[in-house]
């Protein structure tokens, strides 16, 4: 199994609630994933609760192998998403390991 973890950093926002507003926005366009793409097993979010940390949100994802995660990176649905997160997106941390 193949376990892809991502952490997104996002740019500033004007209000607290802006940036909540968009990071339930990514949440729930992430965790609808694994219904439309079959080789996505699993889709775990987390919205980051400690301000001392610099990362706003992790994405947890599992796949059966190397190829399904590259499907999944290509799917048009990801990449609907993928879009959102782009446009605010400061920085990124990816750990793609064997399970």
């Amino acid at each position: 199994m193949i376990r892809h973890i991502v952490l997104f950093k996002l740019k500033p926002f004007t209000t607290d609630a802006a940036k909540a507003a968009k990071l339930q926005e990514i949440k729930i366009g992430l965790e609808a994933l694994p219904e439309l793409i079959s080789e996505l097993k699993l889709a775990e979010v987390g919205i980051n609760m400690n301000p001392a940390e610099s990362f706003d949100i992790s994405l947890v994802t599992e796949f059966d192998t190397m190829t399904d995660l590259e499907i999944y990176v290509k799917h048009p649905d990801h990449q609907a998403v993928a879009i959102i997160i782009r446009e605010v997106l400061e920085s990124r941390a990816c750990v793609d390991s064997v399970w």
